[in-house]
């Protein structure tokens, strides 16, 4: 696995933010999702393809540290790197940054699950293919 950096520009807006300009940190975690999502959209698996497969992928666990405040109109990257790639699920290092500051970063693991049963199935190997060379 070569382990490839995704990186997803984020602007942050009043609605991300506390009556302080501050950004709300469970809005981290999303920018996190955002950036997971673009991740195997970029490389060819949308929604479309993960629908139509009757999978989902799942948050199973994830560790978050807050490092620096990030503030309303920040330009921000969220980034993912695939840590670990097993059968059915998949860890991923993650972070938030502004230039070369870290906002947030945090280890996420993902369960690939069957879309009517929830339970764990493999990751498809079009998939996996993609995962271990990027």
């Amino acid at each position: 696995m070569a382990n490839a950096e995704f990186s997803l520009p984020i602007r942050v807006y009043i609605e991300d933010t506390d009556a302080g300009g501050i950004v709300y940190y469970v809005n981290y975690l999303k920018y996190m999702e955002r950036a997971r999502t673009e991740f195997l959209r970029s490389l060819g698996f949308g929604k479309d393809f993960i629908f139509n497969r009757e999978l989902m992928f799942v948050v199973r666990d994830v560790a978050v540290s807050y490092r620096a405040p990030a503030r309303l109109d920040d330009e921000l990257q969220a980034t993912a790197r695939v840590q670990e790639l097993r059968g059915a699920s998949m860890t991923l290092q993650q972070a938030v940054r502004r230039g070369a500051d870290t906002m947030a970063e945090g280890i996420v693991s993902i369960a690939c699950v069957d879309r009517n049963s929830m339970r764990p199935r493999r990751i498809p190997e079009e998939i996996r293919h993609c995962l271990d060379n990027t």
